[in-house]
């Protein structure tokens, strides 16, 4: 089992939608039971994936109530793919953490969930409180998305600053180039500075997975974005593999 945050502190870098298509990718391509947990108040996932919170149960109960997870859990219409979506009672989540005074909540909480699930991947706010302290102590592996931009230089280095206080054995960071075009001089000048860094390409098909509500992989399985998708899952598989 493994978990997998798909973080960054800059919003508008295609978070969501990495988050959504990698577990589309695990569940699909690797066969691997996935949950796809957000802790995005806006329900970002849920959306892209047709999936509506349930109003009777409110997703901040599962921290301040002991509320078991799987409690909150819906199906979606993927084989082998769950979501643990979020709603507005998670937007004051990091006063809540606060208040319970639990440390690593989040990261029994996830623990719990092993038994159910090979790979839990966080859709994570755009925050530097104790949200993000809590899902460094639960992943095993942070993703970042990285648009090309001076901007993003600074915000891989407030990641990797977060990570590195999260304690002793902090998860490693795969720095991820988003919405790259190529025809662009600056786009051009990042992907030759990060050679090794995986490439998501600057796509309309990813513009349509909000407006199909379905991941890129379900309606255009055959285009760049999808093929990148797959390519970053497999090395994503390849890093936890050497854990």
């Amino acid at each position: 089992m493994a978990s997998i945050a798909i973080y960054s502190v800059k919003g508008g870098v295609g978070k969501t939608t990495f988050a959504v298509n990698l577990a589309w990718c695990a569940a699909s391509i690797s066969r691997r039971k996935t949950l796809l947990w957000d802790l995005d108040a806006s329900n970002g996932s849920g959306y892209l994936l047709g999936v509506d919170p349930k109003k009777k149960r409110t997703a901040e109960s599962v921290f301040s109530a002991d509320r078991q997870p799987s409690k909150l859990i819906q199906k979606t219409d993927y084989a082998n793919l769950d979501l643990l979506p979020a709603d507005e009672s998670i937007r004051t989540l990091g006063r809540q953490f606060d208040r319970i005074g639990k440390k690593k909540r989040l990261a029994k909480l996830t623990e719990q969930l092993t038994k159910e699930y090979d790979r839990i991947i966080f859709d994570c706010p755009p925050v530097l409180n104790e949200i993000s302290t809590q899902v460094m102590r639960a992943a095993d592996l942070v993703i970042v998305p990285l648009p090309p931009s001076p901007l993003s230089t600074r915000a891989l280095d407030q990641v990797v600053e977060e990570v590195r206080g999260s304690g002793k054995s902090h998860p490693p960071i795969l720095p991820v180039l988003s919405m790259i075009d190529m025809r662009r001089t600056l786009h051009r000048e990042a992907r030759e500075a990060n050679r090794k860094w995986p490439v998501i390409p600057l796509a309309s098909a990813i513009e349509q997975c909000a407006v199909e509500r379905k991941p890129v992989g379900e309606f255009a399985p055959r285009s760049p974005a999808a093929r990148g998708f797959a390519q970053l899952w497999t090395a994503i598989e390849r890093k936890l593999a050497k854990k």
